[in-house]
C-alpha cells in the first residue's frame, strides 16, 4: 500500500502539459504515492453542467492532498453559451471549480513563495525572497452577491446608512452589489500562520498589507488583530502598509520585504505581482491549505491556445510539486527539487520561450529530473 493518496486534477488547457512534467519529476523522487484521476474544469461544466463534479468532492474527502493543473473560467453569458443544448435555459451558472474547493474545504490558507532564481532573465533583481499569506475563503471572493439587488436587502443597508441614500433613486436591476465579508477568526488564522511560517523560516518581518483608511471595518479588523498577534513573536517585526502604496514599494524596493499577508482579493493581486517580479507567472507556485486538505496548484491560467502544445514553463508546476512535497513531510526530497530547479536556471541551458530559449515542457522537466 502507497505512503499517499494523491488527488491528480490536470483540469484544463497546459494544466494537462504541466501535470506531465510533474509526473516526470515525482517518479524520479520515487515518491511512495498512488494518483488517482479527479475529473475537474471547463470540459465537465459544458456536458453536465458543473465544472466540479461530486465524485471529485467524494475523491477529496479521501487523500491525503491534491495536486492541480489549471483551470479555464468565463463570465456568466459565455459560460452559459457553451453549456451542450441539454444544459442550456436551465438557469445553470458557472462558478470557478478552485473557489468551490477553497470554499467546500475550507482551505483558507493560500501560500504563494515568489523567489528570484539566479540567471533567470527575467528577473526584476536577483534577491527578491518574497512570501505571500492570502486569506483564502473569505473578502470579496465569498460569493455574497446581489444583482439585480432584492429590495429587501437594499432596505436593510439603508437602514441607518445615510451613505446608501446616493443609490435611492437608482433602479435595483441598475445596482450591482458584492459583499467583502472579514470575520476574526479567518483575520486571526490567516495572520498567525504568516507569523509562524516567518519565525520557522528566519524571516525578520511579515508586513500586513490592506486599506484600513478607506476600507474601516474590514480592513480595519484585520489590522487590528493582526497587531495583537505580532505581540507574540516579539522577534518579528510588524510591518503596516496600504495596498496600493504596496505596489510601489514592491516595485521600488521588493529586496526589503519577507512575508506578506493580505485578505483574499489584495493577496491574489500583490501575489502576482511578485510573481512578475522574480520572471512572471511560469514561476508562480501556490498551496491552498486548509486543516484536514490541501490543493497545490501553479497560478497560471489554462492557456488554451498552447494547450497540447508542451510551450508553456513549468517551473512553477515544479515549484507547486516541491510545495507539496513539503506538506507531506518529504523535506528532503522537497529541498532537492529545489536546488535542482535552480541548477538548471543557473546554467541557462534548458529555458522556455517565456525565456527567451526554445525547450519544450518536457525538456524542462527533463533537465530538472536529471539534476536530481
Amino acid at each position: 500500500m502507497s505512503s499517499y493518496r494523491i488527488a491528480w486534477l490536470p483540469g484544463d488547457g497546459v494544466g494537462n502539459d504541466v501535470m506531465e512534467a510533474a509526473k516526470i519529476i515525482l517518479e524520479t523522487l520515487k515518491l511512495d504515492a498512488e494518483y488517482i484521476h479527479g475529473d475537474i474544469g471547463w470540459e465537465f461544466w459544458k456536458t453536465e453542467g458543473n465544472p466540479l463534479p461530486d465524485r471529485t468532492i467524494d475523491l477529496l474527502n479521501n487523500v491525503d492532498c491534491a495536486l492541480f493543473g489549471a483551470i479555464t473560467s468565463k463570465p456568466k453569458q459565455e459560460a452559459e453559451a457553451e453549456l451542450i443544448p441539454e444544459l442550456q435555459g436551465k438557469g445553470l451558472v458557472y462558478s470557478s471549480p478552485i473557489v468551490g474547493l477553497r470554499q467546500k474545504f475550507d482551505l483558507h490558507t493560500n501560500l504563494r513563495p515568489c523567489k528570484a532564481f539566479k540567471g533567470n532573465p527575467l528577473n526584476y533583481r536577483d534577491d527578491i525572497d518574497i512570501v505571500v499569506f492570502r486569506e483564502n475563503t473569505e473578502g470579496l471572493y465569498a460569493g455574497v452577491e446581489f444583482h439585480p439587488v432584492p429590495e429587501e436587502v437594499f432596505n436593510a443597508l439603508a437602514k441607518n446608512n445615510e451613505k446608501m441614500a446616493k443609490f435611492a433613486n437608482t433602479p435595483l436591476d441598475d445596482i450591482a452589489i458584492s459583499c467583502r465579508i472579514f470575520t476574526r477568526d479567518a483575520c486571526r488564522r490567516i495572520v498567525r500562520n504568516a507569523f509562524e511560517y516567518a519565525k520557522k523560516h528566519g524571516y525578520p518581518t511579515v508586513t500586513i498589507v490592506e486599506k484600513p483608511n478607506v476600507i474601516r471595518e474590514t480592513s480595519g479588523l484585520m489590522v487590528r488583530e493582526a497587531r495583537k498577534i505580532a505581540k507574540e513573536y516579539p522577534e518579528i517585526e510588524l510591518w503596516e502598509t496600504n495596498v496600493d502604496a504596496m505596489a510601489m514599494w514592491l516595485v521600488k524596493n521588493p529586496q526589503n520585504y519577507g512575508v506578506l499577508v493580505a485578505s483574499n482579493m489584495f493577496g491574489d493581486i500583490i501575489s502576482d505581482l511578485c510573481a512578475q517580479l522574480v520572471g512572471g507567472l511560469g514561476f508562480a507556485a501556490s498551496g491552498n491549505i486548509g486543516n484536514k486538505l490541501a490543493v497545490f496548484e501553479p497560478t497560471h491560467g489554462s492557456a488554451p491556445k498552447y494547450a497540447g502544445q508542451y510551450k508553456v514553463n513549468p517551473i512553477a508546476m515544479l515549484i507547486t510539486t516541491k510545495l507539496m512535497l513539503d506538506y507531506l513531510g518529504e523535506t528532503e526530497k522537497a529541498d532537492r527539487l529545489m536546488n535542482a530547479i535552480a541548477k538548471v536556471i543557473e546554467e541557462g541551458k534548458v529555458c522556455t520561450y517565456d525565456m527567451g530559449g526554445t525547450s519544450s515542457t518536457l525538456d524542462m522537466a527533463n533537465a530538472v529530473a536529471k539534476n536530481l
